[in-house]
């Protein structure tokens, strides 16, 4: 039989003082733990079982043009909820909210009636007119909550550029959505107290937590000038029968976007929600989404980059145009088959002559060109402050062949889009420093591109081909304007797709001798028979130009050739 000792004893009752004190440890550890770091989540879930939430939605804030316009503003509306359990006849609450709200009597009687919600959102969007007939039923379990409806004063005036909202508030598209969480705010809710089925107790506790405001935006465009840019997208979709007409402004002495947009396009009042296809495709802002084949206008970089590197003379040098250009055993046409003879450079820049700017191009190399095109942005994001930009597309520089920069200097091979080619001439002409666009506040200059003499050459050169060249529709008596033509042929599974172009015009107006605005525009499919950017796009541009000498009062020599596009009057001010 085993003895117990004194020590043996001690040594017992040791054990279960340890055994005591780790448990009560543990105890008092794990009560601490829920009491200050698990507290406010375990009432959160203890709210849960015993309120029920009601949503209050914040106020979307207001966006404005660069002049104060609204653009887009909210209107207190009113969402409809039903607690079943709360309701005591199921066929009155279906047939009367049915009526008023112009939904399925049996659908609604099946959800209430299978109770197996405590809660359902029945309609979003509610008017108040129709919030306070319902109210007026005093049906049991009807609740009503706070939302907002988003409305357009404007119309279709830079729907593409305010994109898209959902029916609970959230961006989807354009601007509403880059901005989204400055716009949205934050919601609040209605909690009031209620047994374990949900249903509401007499005399129970209610909370309060009110929504807060999102924040208004205030956008460099210009509502007045976007609406002379929708009208020419307009006219020219109608009168070349074209897939689609697109178009871009931005100031060059600043980087502000101040008209985007692209025909076709709907009042922002009166979404095609029923067609998504329509709603999609119609609301994308194609000049800062979309990527193309520049052509012609393209060649406002070659001639840029020659310049700078000093490989051209502007005085002596002549270049011979046969029709064709033989490089690297491949003959490369020029537009004009019988060829443009002997030419000077500013000849060469006023016909468009692709063997001119092939030569430009060979001139300054593989290496050297895509130093320049890197240095101009091509290839890489501007960094607009909108999304689904996209980088263009270059080829590698270590599989360029001489036959393929000779194309890429006349704007073939090569797919940039139109936010970053737009950037790009503005820096070249402006004041050669290149910016980030944007729709919201200061572009940031990124880095220095071209000299001041290069600037200033490049302008004179661009005036010629308005004042003498093949851009001569986008001239404006009175005003100085300057500009290059593109048509470009499209591409299909890889190759040509006959008979379908994108005819363009990239030019821009000075005031006072300064450059002021740029603008980029182009015709995607015209198919009346036309396809010349110098007649398909150089015209509107010409339009919008002369609209922007008045609105901005610019200083003018003479009467202008074209009359104004006409602008609303609601606009004017």
């Amino acid at each position: 039989m085993r003895k117990y000792t004194a020590t043996s004893e001690r040594r017992r009752v040791l054990v279960f003082l340890v055994i005591f004190l780790s448990i009560t440890i543990i105890l008092t550890g794990r009560l601490v733990y829920v009491q200050l770091f698990k507290g406010s989540y375990l009432k959160v879930l203890a709210s849960e079982q015993w309120y029920r939430d009601l949503p209050l939605q914040a106020m979307r804030g207001d966006i404005y043009d660069a002049n104060g316009l609204t653009l887009a503003t909210s209107q207190l509306s009113y969402s409809i909820y039903l607690r079943p359990v709360e309701i005591t006849d199921a066929e009155i609450a279906a047939r009367e909210l049915s009526s008023v709200l112009q939904l399925d009597y049996a659908s609604l009687l099946k959800k209430i009636s299978g109770k197996a919600q405590s809660e359902i959102l029945v309609k979003m969007g509610i008017d108040k007119e129709t919030a306070m007939n319902l109210v007026g039923k005093n049906l049991g379990g009807v609740y009503l909550s706070q939302t907002y409806t988003r409305l357009y004063p404007q119309g279709s005036t830079a729907g593409q550029i305010l994109g898209l909202v959902s029916i609970d508030g959230n961006g989807q598209e354009g601007l509403e959505k880059y901005y989204n969480e400055l716009l949205m705010g934050t919601n609040g809710k209605i909690a009031t107290e209620a047994d374990l089925r949900g249903v509401k107790i007499e005399n129970g506790k209610e909370y309060y937590v009110e929504a807060t405001a999102g924040q208004n935006l205030t956008l460099n465009i210009d509502a007045q000038i976007q609406q002379a840019v929708q009208n020419a997208l307009q006219k020219a979709l109608t009168d070349h029968k074209a897939k689609a007409v697109s178009a871009l402004v931005m100031d060059i002495e600043t980087g502000a976007v101040v008209a985007s947009g692209s025909a076709p396009f709907y009042d922002m009042n009166e979404q095609p929600r029923d067609n998504g296809a329509e709603l999609l495709t119609q609301i994308k802002n194609l000049p800062i989404i979309n990527v193309l084949e520049p052509g012609s206008t393209f060649k406002i970089i070659t001639l840029a980059a020659a310049i700078e590197e000093g490989v051209v003379d502007l005085e002596n040098d002549r270049f011979s145009c046969s029709g064709t250009k033989s490089v690297d055993g491949e003959r490369i046409r020029c537009w004009r088959s019988k060829g443009h003879g002997v030419q000077t450079l500013q000849e060469g820049v006023n016909n468009s002559c692709n063997c001119v700017f092939m030569e430009l191009a060979l001139r300054v190399g593989v290496e050297k060109y895509y130093e320049y095109l890197k240095k101009f942005g091509l290839g890489e994001k501007t960094g607009v402050d909108f999304s689904g930009e996209s980088s263009g597309l270059l080829l590698n520089p270590s599989r360029v062949r001489t036959v393929d920069l000779a194309r890429i200097g006349f704007g073939q091979a090569i797919a940039v889009s139109p936010v970053q080619l737009l950037s790009a001439v503005s820096a070249i002409i402006g004041d050669g420093n290149l910016r980030s666009p944007r729709f919201v506040g200061e572009s940031p200059v990124k880095r220095r591109v071209v000299s001041a003499e290069t600037n200033e050459i490049v302008r004179n050169l661009l005036y010629g081909v308005v004042n003498d060249g093949s851009g001569k529709h986008a001239g404006v008596a009175g005003y100085q304007i300057g500009g290059k033509t593109g048509t470009a042929q499209k591409y299909k599974n890889g190759i040509i797709d006959q008979g379908h172009y994108i005819s363009s015009f990239l030019g821009f107006i000075s005031n006072k001798g300064k450059p002021k605005y740029a603008c980029y525009f182009y015709v995607d499919e015209p198919s009346t028979g036309v396809y010349y950017g110098s007649l398909v796009a150089a015209p509107y541009v010409g339009n919008i130009f002369q609209t922007i000498a008045i609105l901005k009062n610019f200083e003018s020599t003479g009467a202008a050739v074209f009359a104004p596009i006409e602008i609303p009057e609601e606009m004017l001010w």
